[in-house]
This record gives C-alpha cells, structure tokens and sequence, in this order.
C-alpha cells in the first residue's frame, strides 16, 4: 500500500493549480450523463489500439468488433459516435482514469464510455470512480494445434514436449507460466504480440497456438487456415489464472443512466442478432456473457 503524503496547506494547492492553468494544463471536461450526450447528439467513445480483432488501427483507420459495436450504440441511441483510439497504459486502472475520469494534463475531452473493459469485482471496488455497463462478450483462454502434431488436445498434458508459441505477458502466458508448478516454461515460445506469435504457428514454427478463442479465430481465418486441420481446444481452469472471463464497457460513476441506456442497447444487439453478426465479420463466433 502507498503511504499516504501529507495534507498540503491550502494556499500552496491554490497556488499550485494556478500555475498549472497558466501553464496551460486545463482539468479535462467531466463525462456527461445520458441527457447531455443525447444533447449534443455524439457519444465518445474510447477503445483500444493494437487489440485485434476487437479494435485496431489499419491504414489509417480503426476496425474491429468493438469499432462497429460503438458504430451500432451511437446507432441505437440516435447520435454520431466520436471515437478514440487509446493506448493501452501498465493497468486497467489507469486507462479508466486517463480515458474517463481525470484525463491528461492538456485538458482533452473524457470519453463517454470506454469499451473492453474486464467485468471484474475487485476492479469495480478499486475504481468507485466509474461504474461498469452489462458485459457483451465472453473472452476465454484457448489453444488451436495442428491434428498432424497432436491427435487431440483436452487437458495441458497434451502439450507434451511440443512449443506453444504465444504473447509474452499475457493472460495465456500466465497461465502456463505457473500450470503444474511450471512445468510448461520450456515449451514456451514468446512473441511481443499476439499478431507475432499466430504467424509463427502459420509458419509452421509450432505446433500450438495460445491466447484467446477471439484472436485465434480471427487470426485463422484471416489466414484462411482449414479448420479440420487447425482445431481450437479449451482446457478447464487449473490455478489461481482465470481462464474465461466477461468484457463489457465502463462510464464516469455519475453517468449511471448512461450506463443503463448502453446495457439496454447491447440487449437489443443480441436480441436482433448483430452482435453475432458483428463478430461473425472478423471470424470470431460470438460467445454471449452468461445471462443473455
């Protein structure tokens, strides 16, 4: 736990937040509630970069599953969408706090919404600044293997002594990092991205693939990689890794109503069947969060 820092004299924050403003840092622009957006007829919303086939930049222009489920939000609730792309920082936490709640020194407009955001209750209490929507989508860690190198793949033991390539620090990553007391570190090949690792299985440089079921299916059938050869298998939860877990979108704690209206809508994208069909475009199959 950080220790606390004293409390500065009053005087000495008035003079300090006057030189911040004449040095031209402007507190950034509160989010809005559901009445101001539907005022101004736009909806900000936030997504990340590099986060494929969720979200990602290319030639210029961002695509992915969250890009046209924004689309389809601002869509329902009658307004022009603002999209941005956001880097990812070291932690949920501070991505919530820069996109949503304190923003960046320069005073740049908070999103109204920031969508990926994991449906977690330990993150809900650390960040009372903001309150989660409904999730929209179910993420889980999964494996594709080649039916030449391996006959079938139902627990980790299959992996026997073959590579696994993968993103170094991810959530799959971890998992196979602490598995069985680490018995599958030398079988790890890491790659700095997700993108990296899924050539290097296509190129034949290993036998298996980890990460998540979205990005596999994504990446194989971008690929045009036969599926009968390429099956994708999950394993039950071993350890303290979470193997599956819920994405769903975060708004400013004060702009509940917001939040409402947004969980209505991705109820009705399921219902008429566009979520799935949003999926289905970048080869992903929709996987609805328990409850739809």
């Amino acid at each position: 736990m950080r220790n606390r820092q004293p409390a500065m004299r009053r005087p000495v924050l008035l003079g300090l937040c006057g030189l911040l403003l004449a040095a031209g840092f402007a507190p950034a622009a509160v989010a809005r509630p559901l009445d101001q957006v539907t005022a101004d007829g736009t909806l900000r919303v936030a997504v990340y970069g590099d986060n494929a086939p969720f979200s990602e930049e290319e030639k210029g222009k961002p695509r992915g599953i969250d890009v046209e489920l924004a689309r389809a939000l601002a869509e329902t609730l009658k307004v022009k969408l603002d999209l941005r792309v956001a880097d990812a920082g070291e932690n949920v936490d501070g991505d919530l706090r820069l996109n949503l709640w304190r923003g960046d020194l320069a005073g740049t407009p908070l999103a109204d919404l920031m969508l990926h955001v994991p449906t977690d209750r330990q993150l809900a209490l650390r960040n009372d600044q903001v309150f989660f929507t409904a999730p929209y989508f179910e993420q889980e860690i999964a494996f594709a293997y080649r039916t030449n190198a391996l006959e079938g793949f139902a627990t980790l033991d299959d992996i026997g002594d073959k590579p696994v390539a993968l993103e170094g620090t991810s959530a799959a990553d971890l998992m196979l990092l602490t598995a069985q007391g680490g018995r599958f570190r030398p079988n790890l090949k890491h790659y700095k991205s997700f993108e990296e690792a899924a050539k290097a299985y296509l190129a034949g440089e290993a036998p298996i693939l980890a990460g998540t079921r979205a990005a596999i299916e994504a990446a194989l059938s971008a690929a045009k990689a036969p599926k009968d050869d390429n099956p994708i298998a999950t394993v039950p939860s071993t350890g303290l890794v979470k193997t599956r877990w819920e994405i769903g979108g975060a708004v400013r704690t004060d702009s509940r109503d917001l939040a409402y209206a947004i969980g209505d809508a991705i109820t009705a994208l399921n219902a008429d069947g566009r979520l799935k069909a949003i999926c289905e475009t970048y080869g992903v199959t929709y996987t609805p969060p328990k409850g739809y």
